[in-house]
């Protein structure tokens, strides 16, 4: 009796799971994922450029309105906004959409630099609140680090030293097969020879 019974609560537990899982799958809302990138580049000496990029999905099936981006992970005691600005907004983001927002800073101080994730909010029309998602977080930035000079075909010598001799042998077995396909000026001569 007590087997049935835990049967009968395990499909019945299975029955609610699967039920709810449909419903959220079929849920019409907006899904947003960001993705944010900064990269480094030296202008001249004592100066660096920080570039920062940030790409919105809206991955949901409904449309997301007044969607705004605000990254104030940058203390103005470290940089200073060249181009740009570090918030933005948009109307709307449809279902399936992508927009992007970029800006430049200028780097004041040497540091070891790691910021926060960008906040992006946006308005559902079935909610009233404003929901909120978040970035990706940056890796650490060196920032005005001294760098040593690039050895500029390093990998060239890494890709020979690991590679070079399966690559000869490869080399050496594809004209092996080349000669062997391809027939030579004294048999085709014979063959001529023996039409006629």
């Amino acid at each position: 009796m007590a087997d049935r019974i835990s049967q009968a609560l395990a499909f019945i537990s299975i029955v609610l799971f699967m039920a709810f899982s449909s419903t959220l799958a079929s849920s019409d809302s907006p899904f947003i994922v960001a993705h944010k990138k900064a990269s480094l580049n030296r202008v001249k000496s004592g100066a660096e450029v920080v570039s920062v990029s940030i790409d919105i999905y809206n991955q949901g099936s409904a449309t997301a309105y007044d969607v705004s981006l605000i990254d104030d992970s940058w203390p103005k005691s470290i940089f200073e906004v060249v181009s740009s600005n570090t918030s933005t907004s948009w109307e709307r983001l449809d279902a399936g959409a992508q927009v992007s927002h970029s800006f430049e800073l200028e780097a004041k101080l040497q540091v070891r630099f790691q910021g926060a994730p960008a906040v992006i909010k946006f308005r559902v029309p079935t909610k009233a609140a404003l929901q909120e998602a978040y970035s990706t977080p940056i890796l650490p930035l060196d920032v005005l680090e001294d760098r040593p000079p690039e050895k500029k075909f390093e990998w060239v010598s890494l890709l020979l030293a690991k590679y070079g001799s399966l690559v000869s042998v490869l080399s050496i077995v594809a004209l092996f097969a080349y000669v062997m396909a391809t027939p030579s000026k004294s048999s085709a001569a014979k063959a001529n020879k023996k039409r006629r």
